[in-house]
């Protein structure tokens, strides 16, 4: 039954809020699927099968101002809403209609995922013509030996799948701090790529914006734009940026980031004002460590959270969901948090950088997590007797795609907002299967409301069933696709070397500026040199 205490807001009213200037989170709690393929602009993707996993880092102040979005037929957000408010959010409501009624009052959707941060790559581009070559200008910069260096702007993971041949893995806001070790020539020429095109410009630019001496492009459409122009990619490669840096460079480089900072208004922090803030009951502060995960594995504060720098520009909505709060940023060098600040600035967020980073003497109080309750567990070898005996069921709550690749016979896909449909013929015991215990665990509870109590959870997962040496089975139709509401295919496909995927992608990005109205374009602060 409709919560009474949970408000609904119409369109012209979540409009009004979302451009009034006060703090607000807007979650969509669709799976990623269907977020990706339309929701308004400044939705941060909150999946309903991860609801209670990820709010808290999302939103860590219970009485925000939070708004939430389906698509006006599925009732999901009114199911969340309820959820959080069980959980001590105070502030909830719901788009009354949807995205479906979003869209009737003359309002746009967008498609995509971190679309804030992609639009930012294209406003750059435009105001500020960050120079950029073509895929057959490289190649031809390549065959006749020219001096020049390709930097990556991706996370490791992503570049080690495929890159420019030749190029060398640095993330967007390890580029000015380490740059001047990878291409101590000032006189080299850098080109700098990502997959398709935002992260190419915003690395490009940052290295400009920074005063680097060097000449400074970025590869047009990136990877997909060298596939596309028929030159071969190379996969698995392992160069990376040095791990230490020269440290002559240190002071200049400071003094360039101090100038960023004074440039794009953004205020260093004591130690001593967050803490107050954090004691604010009126606004919310996110504290993210922007070095390397190697970095933050070491000597991170207790209690903040790890966002590498490049990616929090890139998508900033995985660790940001509040527009208007405040975020401040940590490093150990005083060069990398003032990078990603200047570009956060840019995105119209209230961002610090603390002081003298890690070393600052923070300490940030304990936050008690609410874990789901724990699941009973089974062994691969006691399943595949129950399987084979037909003495329990089997659901696969797996990500759709790694079901079609690889599942254990005889079991089903689910999730958690068609888990109780799908066991409401069922008897007997039943079994879930996760990589992620936790997604299994809010999929138990639902079907302990729907009155399902013999749930266990299969240890150790796919992984498990296969060490013990029983064989998986794929099925690369099923789920079908229009089930797949977890994957949204045009942006993942172009990965597979999908030439269709890869072009209707960067349309889709570069026609992202003629979607904007005045008041979201507003929202943005791009400044030229």
């Amino acid at each position: 039954m409709p919560n009474s205490s949970i408000r609904n807001v119409s369109p012209a009213e979540l409009k009004t809020i979302l451009h009034d200037g006060a703090e607000i989170a807007l979650f969509d709690v669709r799976e990623a699927g269907q977020f990706g393929e339309s929701h308004l602009l400044f939705a941060t993707p909150l999946p309903y099968s991860r609801l209670e996993l990820d709010i808290f880092q999302l939103l860590p102040r219970k009485n925000a101002r939070l708004v939430l979005c389906d698509d006006g037929a599925s009732g999901i957000a009114m199911v969340a809403a309820a959820k959080l408010m069980h959980l001590g959010y105070t502030d909830v409501a719901v788009l009354a209609g949807g995205t479906r009624a979003w869209k009737a009052a003359g309002y746009g959707l967008f498609r995509g995922v971190n679309v804030p941060s992609k639009t930012l790559g294209e406003l750059v581009e435009h105001a500020c013509h960050t120079p950029r070559i073509t895929a057959q200008e490289l190649a031809r910069m390549q065959a006749a030996g020219e001096d020049f260096v390709v930097v990556d702007g991706r996370p490791f993971a992503e570049y080690n799948k495929m890159n420019i041949p030749g190029g060398i893995c640095c993330p967007n806001a390890e580029l000015p701090y380490r740059i001047a070790t990878i291409v101590p020539n000032p006189a080299t020429k850098i080109v700098v790529n990502c997959a398709g095109r935002t992260r190419s410009i915003i690395g490009a630019q940052t290295l400009i914006n920074f005063g680097v001496a060097n000449p400074v492009v970025a590869l047009e459409n990136g990877t997909q734009g060298w596939y596309l122009a028929d030159f071969k990619l190379e996969k698995q490669a392992t160069r990376r940026y040095p791990a230490a840096i020269d440290a002559a460079t240190l002071p200049s480089s400071r003094q360039s980031a101090e100038k960023l900072m004074q440039r794009f208004g953004v205020r260093e922090v004591t130690a001593k004002e967050v803490t107050t803030w954090l004691r604010d009951k009126t606004r919310t502060t996110y504290l993210c460590d922007v070095r390397t995960p190697e970095e933050f594995a070491q000597d991170a504060i207790p209690g903040t959270v790890h966002a590498p720098g490049g990616q929090l520009i890139q998508a900033t909505d995985q660790w940001v969901a509040a527009r208007h709060a405040r975020v401040v940023l940590i490093d150990n060098d005083g060069v990398r948090a003032p990078v990603v600040a200047s570009w956060l600035a840019q995105l119209g967020y209230d961002v610090s950088v603390l002081a003298d980073g890690v070393r600052s003497g923070l300490r940030l109080p304990a936050t008690p997590m609410i874990a789901p309750a724990e699941l009973p567990k089974i062994s691969a070898t006691a399943l595949k007797q129950a399987l084979e005996s037909k003495r329990a069921t089997a659901f696969d709550l797996n990500y759709s795609m790694s079901y079609r690749r690889a599942h254990v016979p005889a079991t089903r896909w689910s999730h958690r907002t068609k888990i109780v449909a799908d066991v409401r013929k069922v008897t007997g015991p039943l079994v879930l299967i996760a990589d992620d215990v936790g997604v299994a665990q809010l999929a138990a509870g639902e079907l302990r409301d729907a009155g399902k109590i013999d749930v266990k959870l299969l240890d150790g997962g796919v992984t498990a069933w296969s060490k013990a040496g029983f064989k998986t089975e794929a099925s690369p139709e099923k789920p079908a696709d229009e089930e797949c509401i977890d994957h949204l295919f045009f942006v993942h496909d172009r990965h597979a070397g999908n030439r269709a995927a890869m072009l209707q992608y960067l349309a889709w990005e570069t026609g992202l500026l003629a979607q904007l109205d005045a008041q979201e374009r507003a929202e943005f602060h791009v400044k030229t040199l």
